[in-house]
């Protein structure tokens, strides 16, 4: 089965891409699943799992959240509770087993988008290797060596700010459940390879300035 373990929607505070796009998309573009893990927020993943029954899609939606530790970033799926923000990783790593969630370590050597710069000792359960929006192939390269050096599960995300590009890179997970537990269940298990390709450079381009505008739309909006 495929799924892009790495999408955001417009509940991030860099995103545009309603649930509904990305539902459509996941569908277009081949997907059997995907994860919504918008930053330091677990609403919009929540919201895409009901927004999906309510649509009476086939899509496995994953509620997610993407940490912001004190050292980078660190992807959490199946979470039921929020994650403070700043804390160390290790930290959101411990809370995040407290709710059983599965972790895996985002663009570790993309220190452009917080990636968290190492793995050794971190208790993670997979490293995503294949990050669309990495415009350069030298992180992704880095991250797939480390994990393999250490043993780890590897993945891959499209890290999609805009629903059209979901699924551009993906995860493909060995199982025949159509659970979400059992999805992660396999994830756990190692049962992964990456594929996919990067996201063409104009639409990462597109994807920043729409998530700086946004940015600054809602700091406006908090100084009046």
């Amino acid at each position: 089965m495929k799924f892009d373990l790495h999408v955001h929607s417009h509940y991030s505070k860099d995103s545009n891409a309603s649930l509904d796009d990305i539902l459509e998309y996941a569908s277009k573009n081949g997907l059997d699943g995907f994860a919504i893990c918008d930053h330091d927020t677990i609403e919009g993943g929540i919201a895409c799992s009901r927004r999906a029954k309510e649509l009476g899609s086939s899509q496995i939606v994953i509620p997610g959240v993407e940490v912001s530790s004190s050292k980078g970033h660190i992807l959490v799926l199946g979470v039921r509770e929020p994650i403070d923000p700043g804390l160390s990783p290790e930290e959101t790593i411990k809370r995040a087993r407290q709710q059983g969630s599965v972790v895996i370590i985002p663009h570790p050597f993309k220190i452009t988008s917080h990636g968290i710069g190492y793995l050794e000792g971190l208790d993670t359960d997979a490293v995503e290797v294949l990050n669309s929006r990495c415009i350069t192939d030298g992180p992704n390269n880095k991250a797939r060596k480390a994990a393999l050096e250490l043993g780890l599960p590897m993945v891959g995300g499209s890290d999609s700010h805009e629903a059209q590009m979901v699924g551009r890179s993906y995860t493909e997970i060995e199982t025949g459940s159509t659970t979400v537990e059992g999805v992660l269940d396999a994830i756990r298990k190692g049962h992964t390879s990456p594929g996919g390709r990067k996201t063409p450079v104009l639409f990462v381009v597109k994807q920043m300035f729409a998530g700086h505008m946004k940015k600054i739309g809602k700091r406006l909006g908090k100084s009046r």
